[in-house]
């Protein structure tokens, strides 16, 4: 097994900007521990940065205070960097020729949101062949309220760590998985 920690938007617009994620407590202190896990352990760290090119959306402008990686990650080592417009992360980037180059079979997703981009991600390296593993409480959300209802950051972490398990990935705690990890 050859894994490749990918660490998904983990962008300042989730925390001082319009969506602030707010579940599971520790999130930020997880993604961060598992990136210097995975380098003391040389597995590579790809960092994925949204990008909307579209002027008119709300999110994500490139330039922008919002746009720009959290410091924890931005100041942390990376093997690459890929910027994404779509909420999966190998949508028209480069992820899955450089993981075949390095020979990955092994997809480990962190990042924002759990429901949202991770998920998108986690399901698109299913689809191409890759396992994954992913991290419960390195990946948060936040509530959400639209038209289609209501639901907590809880429920809708939870819903979709329980839809994950079910046939995608493997979930798992940041604790557990750097403890896979150390040699």
């Amino acid at each position: 097994m050859k894994r490749a920690l990918v660490v998904v938007d983990v962008q300042n617009e989730y925390f001082t900007g319009a969506l602030p994620i707010s579940h599971p407590t520790g999130h930020l202190q997880n993604i961060v521990k598992a990136m210097d896990e995975a380098q003391a352990q040389n597995i590579p760290v790809v960092v994925v940065q949204h990008t909307f090119p579209q002027p008119d959306k709300p999110f994500f402008q490139r330039g922008t205070a919002a746009w720009e990686l959290h410091d924890d990650v931005k100041d942390r080592p990376r093997d690459l960097l890929i910027e994404k417009n779509l909420p999966g992360s190998f949508t028209k980037t480069e992820l899955e020729s450089w993981l075949r180059q390095h020979e990955i079979d092994t997809v480990v997703v962190s990042g924002y949101m759990t429901h949202m981009c991770c998920d998108t991600t986690a399901r698109e390296a299913v689809h191409r062949g890759f396992t994954v593993e992913f991290l419960s409480d390195a990946t948060g959300t936040l509530p959400l309220s639209n038209s289609a209802g209501d639901v907590t950051a809880e429920e809708l972490q939870r819903a979709i760590l329980c839809s994950q398990q079910m046939l995608l990935s493997e979930v798992i705690s940041t604790d557990e998985w750097c403890r896979r990890i150390a040699k």
